[in-house]
C-alpha cells in the first residue's frame, strides 16, 4: 500500500463513524475499519473485507493492552513522545500484514532484547579479566619478593628479559607491572594535545559555549521561554530546602499521624491517631508565654500535657504554661507542650472510606474501587491509592477513572492518583480490567497528607505571663498516614 492510499483510508474513518450505532467497526466498498475508544483516542485496525472480523477484534485487543505499557496517560503527547517503542512493540504483533501469534508478556521480552547469550558471553568476559588482574598481582608480588631477597643476599637482581634485546632488572619490571594495575583501576585522563604555533581553523573548546549562548539568545528574541537544567535544579533545591513562608518568634507545629485498618466487606478493625502540639520559641523576651488552646473535638480523644506543664490550668481553663510561672520555655528548640490520642472501632470515624470490589469475568477481573471522604473538613492533598496486581499478566486495560494513574510495572502495582478530595470532590471511581482473582487486588493502600487536623485541636491565642499581652505566633499543621490499608 502506497502513503497516499493509508492516509487517505485515514482520512475518511471520522466521517465514517456514527456514535449511534452500537457496533465498533465500519465497512466500506473495499476495507473494514474495526476501532476500540480508548479515552479521548481511538485504536483503528483497517483491514480487508475478506479478513476473519474475530481474530481482528483479538488483535485489536493487544493493541490496546500495548499502549499503557509505555505510556502513563492515554493522551497525544504521550503516545508521540513514545512512538518508537510503540512501534517497535506493534511490529511484532503484526508481521506482514498477519497477526504473530505472541502475547503481552512475549512483546515486552522481545522488545527488550534480552540474550541469554549476551549475558553469558559478559560474564565470561568479566570472569576473565578478574583472573588476569589477580595474575598479574601475582606476579608482581612474586619479582617484588625476589629484588628483596636479592638485596638482602647483596646479589645482582634477577633479570626479566623479553623487551628487545636488553634485560630489565626485577625492581624495574616489578614496578612497572604494579603501575600498571594501579593505572587500569585509576580513570584514565587524555592528555592534552600538543597546539601548533600557526593559526588553525579546528575546533575550539571555548566556541561551543558561545554558539550555545548565541543560539539561546535568538531563541529568547524570538519570544522562546528558555530555562537551564542548573536554574530549574536550583530552584527545585530552594523549594525544599525554604522554610516555613511566615515563622515568627513563637511557632507551632501540629502535627497528627493516623494508623488504620480495614476489612474488604466493611468494618473497621483498629483506627489509632496520635498528636502532638511542638512549640519553637527564638526570641528569649517571649519565653514566658501561655497557650490558648481549642478543643471542638466530639470523639472522645484523651488529652495529656508535659510534666512540667500546669494541669489545673490546662484543665480550668484550656491553657498551656509552666507549673512555676517564674521559669521560661527552653530557646531554639522544638518542645512538645501537649498530645493526644484516639483509638477506635468505630466506622463513622474512618476519615476516607475505600470500596474496592473485584468480580471475575472468565480468566479476567473487573475491578471497581471508589473513595468518599466522610470527614468533609478535611482536605486530603496528594492522595495516592495503590491497588496490588497479579504478576506476569501486563497492564490493566483502565475504564472509567477519576483522576490519573500510574502503572508500576516492576512492582506490580496501580497507583491512583488524586491531587485533592474535599467537601467539592469527596467521592470518585476507578474501573479496570486485568487477568486475576479477586485476592489479587488485596491489601490496598492509601497515603495523603493535609494542612488541617483530624481532631479539632487549636492554638487560638498566646499570651505572656506578665501582663497577659498577646504575642504574635506562627502555626504549621500537618495530618499524615503512618499506614492505612483495606485487607
Amino acid at each position: 500500500m502506497t502513503r497516499t492510499r493509508i492516509e487517505g483510508l485515514l482520512a475518511a474513518f471520522p466521517k465514517l463513524m456514527n456514535t449511534g450505532k452500537q457496533h465498533t467497526f465500519v465497512e466500506t466498498e473495499s476495507v473494514r475499519y474495526v476501532y476500540q475508544p480508548m479515552e479521548k483516542l481511538y485504536m483503528v485496525l483497517i483491514t480487508t473485507k475478506n479478513s476473519n472480523i474475530l481474530e481482528d477484534l483479538e488483535t485489536l485487543r493487544l493493541f490496546s493492552r500495548v499502549i499503557p505499557e509505555y505510556c502513563r496517560a492515554l493522551e497525544e503527547n504521550e503516545i508521540s513522545e513514545h512512538c518508537f517503542d510503540l512501534i517497535f512493540a506493534f511490529d511484532e504483533i503484526v508481521a506482514l500484514g498477519y497477526r504473530e501469534n505472541v502475547n503481552l508478556a512475549q512483546i515486552r521480552t522481545f522488545t527488550e532484547m534480552d540474550s541469554h547469550e549476551e549475558k553469558v558471553f559478559r560474564a565470561v568476559r568479566e570472569t576473565q579479566e578478574r583472573e588476569a588482574k589477580a595474575e598479574m598481582r601475582r606476579k608482581a608480588k612474586e619479582l617484588q619478593q625476589a629484588r628483596r631477597d636479592a638485596e638482602r643476599q647483596g646479589k645482582k637482581a634477577p633479570g626479566f628479559g623479553g623487551f628487545g634485546s636488553s634485560a630489565m632488572s626485577g625492581s624495574t619490571a616489578a614496578t612497572m607491572i604494579t603501575e600498571t594495575i594501579v593505572e587500569t583501576e585509576k580513570p584514565k585522563v587524555a592528555p592534552a594535545p600538543a597546539r601548533p604555533s600557526g593559526p588553525s581553523k579546528a575546533l575550539k573548546l571555548g566556541a561551543k559555549g558561545k554558539e550555545v549562548d548565541n543560539f539561546v539568545d535568538k531563541l529568547k528574541s524570538e519570544g522562546e521561554n528558555i530555562m537551564t537544567a542548573v536554574g530549574k535544579r536550583s530552584t527545585e533545591v530552594a523549594k525544599v530546602l525554604a522554610p516555613p513562608v511566615n515563622m515568627e518568634s513563637v511557632h507551632m507545629k501540629i502535627e497528627e499521624k493516623i494508623s488504620l485498618t480495614c476489612g474488604r466487606d466493611g468494618g473497621l478493625q483498629n483506627m489509632e491517631l496520635h498528636g502532638m502540639i511542638m512549640l519553637h520559641i527564638s526570641d528569649e523576651k517571649f519565653a514566658r508565654i501561655r497557650l490558648h488552646v481549642e478543643n471542638e473535638d466530639k470523639r472522645g480523644v484523651q488529652l495529656q500535657t508535659h510534666p512540667n506543664v500546669d494541669k489545673k490550668l490546662f484543665t480550668a481553663e484550656s491553657q498551656i504554661g509552666l507549673k512555676n510561672p517564674e521559669k521560661s520555655f527552653p530557646i531554639n528548640s522544638d518542645v512538645g507542650v501537649l498530645k493526644w490520642r484516639l483509638q477506635t472501632t468505630e466506622e463513622s470515624f474512618i476519615p476516607l472510606t475505600i470500596n474496592c470490589w473485584p468480580s471475575e469475568s472468565g480468566n479476567s477481573c473487573d475491578v471497581n474501587i471508589e473513595y468518599e471522604l466522610q470527614e468533609e473538613s478535611l482536605e486530603l492533598n496528594d492522595v495516592i491509592i495503590t491497588i496490588p496486581l497479579p504478576s506476569g499478566v501486563g497492564a490493566p486495560v483502565i475504564g472509567e477513572i477519576d483522576g490519573e494513574y500510574r502503572h508500576d510495572g516492576r512492582r506490580n502495582l496501580l497507583e491512583w492518583c488524586l491531587p485533592v478530595i474535599d467537601a467539592k470532590n469527596k467521592s470518585g471511581s476507578l474501573e479496570f480490567n486485568i487477568t486475576g482473582q479477586p485476592n489479587d487486588f488485596f491489601p490496598v493502600h492509601v497515603s495523603f497528607v493535609s494542612k488541617k487536623n483530624y481532631c479539632n485541636i487549636q492554638v487560638t491565642k498566646v499570651t505572656q505571663v506578665d501582663g497577659n499581652s498577646p504575642v504574635r505566633f506562627s502555626t504549621e499543621t500537618t495530618f499524615l498516614v503512618d499506614k492505612y490499608e483495606i485487607l
